[in-house]
């Protein structure tokens, strides 16, 4: 094979990775080289979209519109363009590089100039308490996002997990028959105590939020814990009939692999990646299931619990929603907090229980092992 053509794979292969969500396994990977390039669209949609501070506050009318109008089609112009450009990771020249960092780092600054010029008036984000330091906040945290969000591909794994979603909501439907006697046996007496309507009815949301992000931090971390271990877990056979299988259907599967193949170790970022993706799907249907638990409970509720029972239950006549005139505030926190739990116990069930673990993690553990022996002949066609 030419070294030319070996250079052809070789850039192919690195597509893939990053088509598939595990940007890390591009050897050699780094900021400037790789993740910047692919940062472009982002910070281009961010850089424009930010010239509607532009447009005159105190201006009415059609003008006011066009300017916005104008503002938009330029912005989604630009980031079509980028996108297309680079499709094909480009590399980025030395100049260019500083060119671009030194345009995104200019805006905090060029934006409320320019609005203080064009409106005599400046409406940084977060309003005039902040001030001034809105702007360095709001592009220092969209770089930042943008960075983290590219180096580990998480775009890209939030589109296949979402892609998947209707095969996971399969899956979730029969591990949750298996999960919901158990789950119900102590949720079912806890919905129909009085205490708890009476405390949901005078819990306000923000208290409701707090709890279901108490939940999803344990979810979280049970998720991490459990699946460090099944990626330490994955065997890396590299037998030459194991990774001609593993190569169909990418650009390395024309490559001739005659022995097999070492093993090479993965990094810290590497290790995160492959985290990231089998996380990914796990939170996306431990999701699933909990918008299903919270259309049951509140089916259960509106069946069960008539306005006489809730307002005996509360102690006095319901809080109804403003948004749903016809439901009790308790009952749609009530469903609101036995999702969030139901979620955690089921992605929980779902890792810890042998037949549960391999129904669910057994396609996601192919993905990587999968992964892994495309790297590995990349790796060794790259040497």
């Amino acid at each position: 094979m030419s070294s030319s053509s070996v250079r052809v794979r070789v850039r192919a292969a690195e597509n893939w990775f990053v088509r598939e969500g595990t940007p890390t396994m591009i050897e050699g990977y780094g900021f400037l080289k790789h993740v910047l390039p692919r940062m472009l669209p982002a910070l281009g949609l961010v850089t424009l979209a930010s010239l509607a501070w532009l447009v005159p506050l105190r201006s009415a009318g059609a003008q006011r519109w066009v300017l916005l109008a104008g503002v938009v089609t330029a912005t989604v112009v630009t980031w079509v363009a980028l996108r297309v450009f680079v499709r094909r990771l480009p590399r980025l020249s030395r100049p260019t590089t500083k060119t671009i960092l030194g345009v995104y780092a200019g805006m905090p600054v060029a934006v409320p100039l320019l609005q203080l010029a064009v409106d005599d008036t400046v409406t940084p984000p977060g309003g005039s308490a902040v001030g001034l330091l809105g702007f360095l906040i709001f592009f220092a945290a969209v770089f930042v996002g943008t960075a983290l969000g590219t180096t580990y591909g998480l775009g890209t794994l939030l589109g296949k997990a979402v892609r998947h979603t209707v095969n996971d909501l399969r899956n979730s439907v029969r591990l949750l028959g298996r999960a919901l006697p158990a789950m119900l046996f102590v949720t079912l007496f806890l919905f129909f105590t009085g205490e708890l309507w009476q405390a949901m009815n005078n819990l306000g949301w923000f208290r409701v939020t707090l709890v279901v992000l108490l939940f999803s931090a344990i979810t979280v971390l049970a998720a991490a814990a459990r699946l460090r271990d099944e990626i330490g877990r994955v065997e890396q056979d590299l037998r030459p009939d194991r990774l001609t299988a593993a190569c169909q259907g990418t650009p390395l599967a024309a490559v001739e692999i005659t022995e097999p193949l070492r093993a090479t170790p993965l990094n810290g970022r590497q290790n995160r990646n492959l985290l990231l993706m089998l996380a990914t799907r796990q939170l996306v249907q431990a999701a699933v299931v909990g918008l299903a638990l919270f259309a049951f409970f509140l089916l259960l509720g509106l069946i069960v619990v008539t306005p006489e029972t809730a307002e005996q239950w509360i102690g006095g006549p319901p809080t109804f929603s403003k948004l749903l005139p016809d439901l009790p505030v308790a009952l749609l926190r009530n469903a609101t907090l036995f999702a969030a739990f139901g979620s955690m116990y089921f992605a929980i069930t779902s890792m810890s229980d042998a037949d549960h673990r391999q129904q669910f993690f057994a396609p996601i553990i192919d993905e990587v092992e999968r992964t892994l022996a495309v790297r590995a002949v990349y790796l060794s066609l790259r040497a």
